[in-house]
């Protein structure tokens, strides 16, 4: 019987990011204690899987997002491990509207990076933010893809496999000293207790309980701030095709969205009782 461990180092071999291999696997094992452990996923046809597939999704209320992220999961694991094609066209969710981001002000984002205490996770926030990072490319980001000579990072694991090339802030340089000075990071900018690559889930945490400490109520996620950063960018006049590439975006579509959240559309935006 195949193993998700093996699945999950073939994915880390194959450069997927550690945050899309991580939720992978934790929607595989679920979905495998649903169907039984004993049972060898490798021996299930195609209508059972649909099946097992229909019945976790509704019994769990799954939301579109999470019902697509459990397929493509099944999806590439059975074509990874078992070189087979599963077909959830029949299941596929409809086309929904893609929802706004939830923008933090410059305000909350400072809020939220004066509450840490820790200096290593006001580093990691604040790179975040300053640079308009994933998560995924925070934590892989080294020590020398920093060039503070030519004031560039150098993003390599970016989504997409699309590399960039972000401006390095003086603020930022100025903490990052400090904070190398303090922890001494051996190949990652950031890295775990024991060293090597920093947790996901330790990330996300440190960000939530820095949001519950300054009391903002807004639903907002670790990813809130590149949405932040492409927003603020966006406020004071940054053109959109430059917004684009300093987020590694393939389709200016995507960095679209952001204008119907910038604050400077919206305050200059007259009101119709204005031209009565």
């Amino acid at each position: 019987m195949r193993t998700f461990y093996e699945f999950q180092q073939l994915l880390t071999i194959k450069r997927y990011a550690s945050n899309t291999i991580e939720t992978y696997i934790g929607l595989l094992i679920p979905f495998h204690k649903t169907i039984g452990v004993d049972k060898d996923l490798g021996m299930l046809s195609d209508f059972e899987i649909l099946e097992y597939f229909k019945n976790i999704v509704l019994n769990n209320n799954y939301a579109a997002a999470s019902q697509k992220q459990l397929s493509s999961a099944i999806r590439l694991y059975y074509k990874e491990m078992y070189n087979r094609e599963v077909d959830f066209s029949t299941l596929a969710t409809r086309p929904v509207q893609r929802a706004l981001p939830v923008i933090l002000s410059k305000q909350e984002v400072k809020l939220i990076l004066s509450v840490l205490k820790n200096k290593k996770h006001i580093a990691m926030l604040t790179t975040i933010y300053a640079l308009g990072l994933r998560s995924s490319e925070l934590i892989h980001l080294k020590i020398v893809d920093i060039d503070g000579q030519r004031n560039q990072v150098f993003i390599k694991t970016a989504k997409g496999k699309k590399d960039r090339v972000v401006p390095f802030p003086e603020k930022l340089k100025f903490l990052l000293r400090d904070y190398i000075k303090e922890y001494r990071p051996k190949e990652y900018l950031f890295e775990g207790s024991g060293g090597g690559l920093y947790s996901t889930a330790s990330l996300r945490a440190v960000f939530n309980k820095a949001k519950k400490a300054a009391g903002i109520k807004k639903y907002v996620t670790l990813h809130g701030l590149r949405h932040a950063y492409a927003t603020h960018l966006m406020d004071a006049g940054t053109d959109v095709r430059i917004i684009k590439e300093l987020l590694g975006h393939n389709d200016i579509k995507t960095t679209l969205i952001y204008t119907h959240v910038t604050q400077i559309t919206l305050e200059n935006l007259p009101s119709p009782l204005d031209l009565l």
